[in-house]
């Protein structure tokens, strides 16, 4: 009987433990979740503020930004070019997150998130990866992109192909 008791104790002891673990790894995972929120917030505020050395200072050294246009990928520095006299003018663009979701590599340094913006341009969704670099986050990529309801898509498509129809001859012939 003793012995049971022993096994019984060291079990319990063991699943314990691992249940205080697993409790400790996903409390990590709401905190960087919850920090994440709060640096993508404040990255959409300082865009809106015009703040272009904040919303800047988000963005990983070697990262990306894809905008809505299909030219639209900048690393860091093409995009602080393209950007600078939107922020210099103060016509800059304010989002507001309305829904996001923030999901973690195994290892907990890489994030990626998608979400829903109310924007000038109506909804939005914004995605795209971050990376915990020395105890901050940091934007690596984001995508922006603009939503289409599917009752209005094939309008959008009439109105955009023949823009569209000369940029996919030109990366055709870029192949």
């Amino acid at each position: 009987m003793k012995k049971i008791t022993l096994i019984y104790t060291m079990m319990m002891l063991m699943f314990g433990f691992t249940g205080i673990y697993a409790q400790s790894g996903n409390a990590k995972l709401e905190k960087d979740k919850a920090a994440i929120g709060v640096m993508l917030d404040s990255f959409n505020v300082a865009a809106a503020k015009a703040d272009f050395t904040a919303y800047f200072n988000y963005f990983a050294d070697e990262s990306t930004f894809i905008g809505t246009d299909a030219t639209e990928v900048w690393d860091k520095k093409a995009f602080m070019v393209w950007a600078k006299p939107y922020f210099d003018k103060k016509k800059t663009w304010n989002f507001t997150s309305l829904k996001r979701n923030i999901y973690f590599s195994k290892d907990g340094k890489l994030a990626w998130f998608d979400e829903l913006l109310d924007t000038q341009m109506k909804i939005c969704r914004g995605s795209g990866v971050v990376e915990k670099i020395n105890g901050s986050w940091k934007v690596k990529q984001y995508v922006l992109s603009v939503t289409v309801p599917n009752d209005v898509v094939n309008k959008v498509v009439v109105e955009k192909a023949p823009i569209e129809d000369v940029l996919i001859q030109e990366l055709k012939t870029k192949k």
